[in-house]
């Protein structure tokens, strides 16, 4: 306890005979008043921030952290690594395989040539289709785009007549082609020409909903023991796909709360007669001349037991797509769900 003399003293810091207070004898008054050290120095040096084992192993941790983030970084540089390499591999070993291609199967637009190119096939599909893109040439020039569509689908055309596929279905998202459909078949007329010369094989050219377009009487006759080829060519577009679909959906619920069908009437044989009516039948072969299998938006209906083929890392229209999807058919196994 600490009385009043003393108290008197540390606060005037001065003896009671007039003296000043040295800093031992301050320190000695304040001990007076001070709780007892919890610690001894022994144990506050033990327990020191310096000396603790805590601190230790959180420095561990840190460190393994910062050694796991290392691992983890050499870990994806190595798997980007591996992973470019093999992609610039694949590409490479396309772009060769494509070359190769172009050079031993080139059509010179010449019929002869793509019959004897499909001449060893052990079946040919009697109705194909293909995917087109408008914006796959010029993005920013819709007149090139158009054109460069347009030289497309009549190489195309041309190709499929020569091989000897009386049916070809080509869709564009589009669907802008249905609006220039004469032009498009004198297009096509014209180049079945340049491959054929003065006897071409007709041509019908047709879109859902709109009028076919049908070649008039050739005036150069035919030989007598030439059967004249034809081809069937049907233009379709996003809106021919799965609007056509709900269409006929509504229009069966329709004829359904009118009593004039039945729910055991709209069978798949009924659905896939009127679906091939509105739009198209059902293709044999569906060839896509780009990189990735994207079908955008083409009439699911109609792809149920399509072959489909493309050819990674190629954007185009090439004949040598065309021969190989052919060739790729023609090895496929039918199993129909078996």
């Amino acid at each position: 306890m600490v009385g009043r003399e003393e108290t008197t003293m540390f606060h005037r810091d001065l003896h009671p005979d007039g003296r000043p207070l040295k800093p031992e004898e301050r320190e000695q008054l304040l001990r007076k008043v001070l709780p007892p050290t919890p610690y001894s120095n022994k144990t506050i040096r033990s327990t020191s921030p310096a000396t603790s084992p805590r601190p230790v192993g959180r420095k561990r941790r840190i460190l393994w952290t910062r050694f796991v983030t290392r691992i983890h970084f050499v870990l994806f540089a190595i798997i980007q690594a591996v992973f470019s390499i093999y992609l610039r591999s694949r590409y490479l070993y396309h772009v060769i395989i494509d070359r190769i291609y172009t050079i031993m199967y080139y059509p010179h637009r010449t019929p002869e040539y793509i019959r004897r190119d499909v001449k060893a096939l052990s079946r040919l599909p009697t109705h194909i289709s293909v995917i087109l893109d408008l914006h796959s040439h010029d993005r920013y020039d819709a007149g090139s785009s158009l054109e460069n569509l347009v030289n497309d689908v009549c190489e195309i055309c041309a190709w499929t007549a020569s091989a000897g596929i009386p049916v070809l279905t080509i869709y564009e998202r589009t669907g802008i082609l249905k609006e220039y459909l004469q032009d498009t078949h004198r297009a096509i007329t014209q180049t079945l020409r340049s491959y054929y010369g003065q006897h071409p094989p007709s041509i019908s050219l047709r879109a859902p909903h709109l009028q076919s377009i049908s070649p008039p009487r050739s005036p150069n006759p035919l030989p007598a023991d030439a059967t004249p080829p034809r081809l069937e060519v049907t233009l379709i577009g996003k809106d021919d796909g799965r609007a056509t679909l709900v269409d006929l959906t509504k229009t069966f619920a329709e004829m359904a709360q009118n009593r004039k069908i039945g729910p055991e009437h709209v069978t798949g044989e009924l659905i896939e007669q009127e679906l091939s009516d509105l739009t198209m039948k059902e293709p044999d072969l569906l060839i896509l001349f780009g990189p990735d299998v994207q079908l955008q938006g083409y009439p699911p209906w109609q792809l149920r037991l399509t072959e489909i083929f493309n050819v990674e890392d190629h954007q185009g229209v090439a004949y040598h797509v065309f021969l190989r999807a052919l060739h790729h058919y023609g090895k496929a196994q039918m199993r129909f769900g078996r």
